[in-house]
């Protein structure tokens, strides 16, 4: 199945085969635990209402997912945007998301470096974001 990133307007095709990380690890169950002045025990749930991350990464540095430099850079021009909201289509399910920018948004690292970059360079990406 195919991954793409869009605003609207621009539409991006991200490698397919971008794993995933953390889908497994996130839980919408939320808790504090605290003691009061007396010493007994204040447990508070709740639900996350969004936030889920959604970290795409390749599932072998170098030799998957590879990306494109222009797609890349069209990737950073929507990172630098404060608060811009993007559609993530992943496994046929339409997600609303912004950037991770707290934990570093768009993490790119050439396949091999070439001092005279082109626009079809090879790349592999780490893409944090989060729905909302």
């Amino acid at each position: 199945m195919t991954i793409t990133l869009s605003d609207g307007i621009t539409l991006v095709d991200l490698p397919a085969d971008l794993y995933w990380a953390d889908e497994l690890s996130w839980s919408a169950v939320t808790q504090t635990v605290e003691h009061s002045l007396t010493g007994a025990l204040i447990v508070q749930f709740g639900t996350r209402q969004a936030g889920r991350p959604i970290t795409l990464q390749p599932p072998e540095e170098g030799k998957s997912s590879w990306i494109s430099r222009a797609a890349l850079q069209q990737l950073q021009v929507w990172a630098q945007l404060p608060g811009q909201a993007l559609t993530l289509t992943l496994r046929g399910l339409a997600r609303q998301v912004i950037w991770r920018h707290q934990d570093g948004a768009l993490e790119p690292r050439p396949v091999q470096h070439f001092a005279d970059v082109a626009p079809d360079d090879a790349y592999t990406a780490t893409l944090r974001f989060m729905e909302i």
